[in-house]
């Protein structure tokens, strides 16, 4: 086994999320918002530096509040006081909970009563990947203690800074990638004719930690004869046979950010259909490298790949899009996909993940993760083989 890839610092100074709060509070004023609400765990992070695992638990609601000046302001369980207190944010409001009754509602009342009696105007996020993260009831109890308050979705307004990434998240992004590139170009010493397709994942979960992986939270794939038919299913304990297509895709993390990609290998030997599926595959990844440029579109990035993919399959795979944003989560804004009108900017993180369907049901996914420059893509990943490996 090779050596642990050198990391990046871990965390963020403090000038970063300064940055990103500037950058928040100046859409704001455009907008003509007095402050954002957000319940979520990537917003709160972002603007405050505030990482924790504790968010897998749905017991407690948190929340962070942006004003049109100044720091944010935190207002959450007692629980997570020591931690916020560490990261950039001074004002902390804590609460004893869970308190099923008042679970955080007072003290955001406090905090917004000002806003609401001057009819002040409040975003939250409402759009679509977005969740309220706390129990609807106690958000209608939230709102009806804060009559005059107009409520603004700031979708938009939040959606536009976390999708242009800093040199700074570049890096962890980059370094994660290489890791999971790390662990794929190990699959081949790992896979072998017999291994249970179970067993081959917990191989490459231990594969990624041991080259500095902090999780891998999401790892899917499929295998059988001639291809695989499912790629969201838990892995199966039927044990690789000769002739099998598989793959695996990743969403491993390190510092809190994401690669998400996969490879395909053939087991034994590879059908003609199947290599023919992945170099088109191949070779749509290829067109939406290309154009994966500043003032595209994603519709016509989804356009450049799907072009190609139609070669073989006139539905894409029928997963609705090619591909998407990266970073904090798994999948993020934008979607490569036809209704998508998003201008690509530099310094987006993508993924390029185009699929097809072929043969009897079986269907092929190919992934990459690239960095928007402004002279083009650059691979975050290292590139796959231009033809389907055979283990």
């Amino acid at each position: 086994m090779s050596e642990v890839l050198q990391a990046p610092t871990r965390g963020f100074p403090a000038s970063e999320f300064k940055a990103r709060t500037r950058n928040a509070q100046a859409l704001m004023a455009d907008q003509g918002l007095d402050g954002i609400l957000l319940m979520t765990e990537p917003e709160v992070r972002y603007f405050s530096g505030f990482h924790t695992l504790f968010w897998q638990s749905p017991t407690r609601p948190w929340f962070l509040f942006i004003p049109t000046q100044g720091k944010p302001i935190a207002v959450i369980p007692e629980i997570g006081a020591a931690l916020m207190r560490q990261t950039w944010i001074d004002d902390v409001r804590t609460w004893s909970a869970p308190a099923p009754t008042d679970d955080g509602i007072s003290l955001l009342t406090d905090l917004l009563s000002p806003l609401a009696s001057s009819s002040g105007r409040l975003g939250v996020l409402k759009g679509h990947e977005t969740g309220l993260r706390m129990p609807l009831g106690d958000y209608e109890r939230l709102m009806e203690g804060l009559p005059g308050l107009e409520v603004e979705d700031a979708t938009g307004l939040v959606r536009s800074l976390r999708m242009v990434k800093s040199e700074a998240e570049i890096e962890k992004l980059s370094h994660i990638c290489a890791i999971g590139s790390r662990v794929f170009s190990e699959v081949p010493k790992l896979a072998r004719e017999g291994l249970p397709f179970e067993e081959l994942f917990r191989l490459f979960r231990r594969e990624a930690m041991y080259h500095g992986a902090d999780d891998v939270p999401y790892l899917v794939g499929g295998a059988d004869q001639g291809g695989y038919h499912d790629v969201i299913s838990p892995p199966s304990p039927r044990p690789l046979q000769k002739g099998d297509i598989f793959m695996l895709d990743t969403g491993a993390t390190w510092d809190g950010y994401y690669c998400d990609f996969d490879r395909n290998w053939a087991i034994g030997l590879a059908d003609d259909l199947s290599k023919r599926a992945y170099d088109t595959l191949w070779r749509a990844t290829e067109a939406g490298i290309e154009a994966a440029r500043p003032g595209n579109t994603c519709a016509e990035l989804f356009q450049a790949m799907q072009s190609v993919i139609a070669e073989m399959d006139d539905q894409g795979g029928d997963v609705g899009r090619l591909g998407h944003g990266l970073g904090m989560q798994l999948t993020e804004w934008p979607s490569h996909a036809a209704f998508d009108d998003t201008v690509i900017e530099e310094n987006m993180v993508l993924t390029l993940e185009p699929s097809l369907s072929y043969g009897d049901g079986r269907i092929m996914v190919h992934e990459e993760n690239i960095v928007v420059r402004a002279s083009g893509a650059k691979l975050l990943t290292r590139r796959a083989p231009a033809e389907l490996p055979v283990i």
